[in-house]
């Protein structure tokens, strides 16, 4: 018997898998983000060949800037903050025979102010190396000279102008500022320094110290309520201090007053 091919037979599988579709989609958003890229590309190319010389004078200029500031740095700025600390030394020297001498403080205080034996004297380091630590300090010895002298004006104008981020100097500068304002009769100035000082760097030397003369002030001026505010801070937290024992005599005094 003859056999016959079924014609056609069963039809191979043209059923495209999602995988393939998604495989596909993935290939044509890459290659699109590829085309964005290289578009941003060129448009960055083009915007510094068209800007390069713009490019390179910003770019110089900054470069003199910085040489310009390591040069100013290395060859002046270094050297005259050596010079002005050698400068200090003698004034420095009066400054501290005058707190230790028994008589004739003031014209001692004038030598480290004014300067002697060929050396300058804080004022003179003041004006000539304004901008230098030794400049800086010498505001705090010149304004200090001047608080043991009595004169508070200049007191107050040469303390002003230190600044510090020390525990100890930044708060007792601020401190004798109150000091100076005191002294004057300006009570209500004196109060705001006092406290400063005693928040500004908060220890166990200072902050008590300026909490209690903000104390004491504050009832001069009738301001029981912030002479109660500061005393008992001295009370809660400063117990050891030297000044808990007058704090809580002035604190009695305080409530007192209401």
């Amino acid at each position: 018997m003859a056999t016959y091919k079924k014609r056609g037979g069963k039809p191979k599988n043209t059923r495209v898998e999602n995988s393939d579709i998604e495989a596909l989609e993935q290939d044509s958003t890459t290659a699109e983000v590829f085309n964005t890229l290289d578009e941003g590309a060129n448009r960055t190319e083009k915007w510094v060949e068209k800007n390069q010389n713009i490019i390179l004078t910003v770019v110089g200029v900054v470069a003199v800037a910085v040489l310009a500031y390591l040069a100013y740095v290395n060859f002046v700025q270094k050297p005259k903050e050596a010079e002005g600390m050698n400068e200090m030394y003698q004034a420095q020297t009066y400054f501290d025979t005058a707190l230790n001498a028994t008589n004739g403080q003031d014209s001692i205080y004038n030598l480290a102010l004014n300067g002697g034996k060929g050396k300058y004297g804080f004022l003179k380091i003041i004006d000539n190396y304004g901008g230098t630590k030794a400049g800086n300090l010498a505001n705090y010895y010149a304004g200090t000279a001047y608080m043991n002298m009595n004169d508070y004006k200049n007191a107050i104008k040469y303390l002003s102008d230190f600044e510090s981020d020390d525990a100890m100097l930044g708060p007792l500068a601020k401190g004798a500022i109150g000091d100076a304002f005191a002294q004057l009769d300006q009570k209500d100035e004196a109060l705001g320094y006092y406290e400063t000082a005693a928040t500004m760097q908060e220890n166990e030397f200072t902050s008590p110290r300026f909490l209690l003369k903000a104390g004491i002030t504050a009832m001069a001026l009738g301001k029981a309520d912030v002479a109660k505010k500061h005393l008992n801070n001295i009370v809660e937290n400063y117990a050891t201090s030297a000044e808990a024992a007058k704090a809580k005599v002035y604190l009695a005094q305080a409530e007192a007053m209401n």
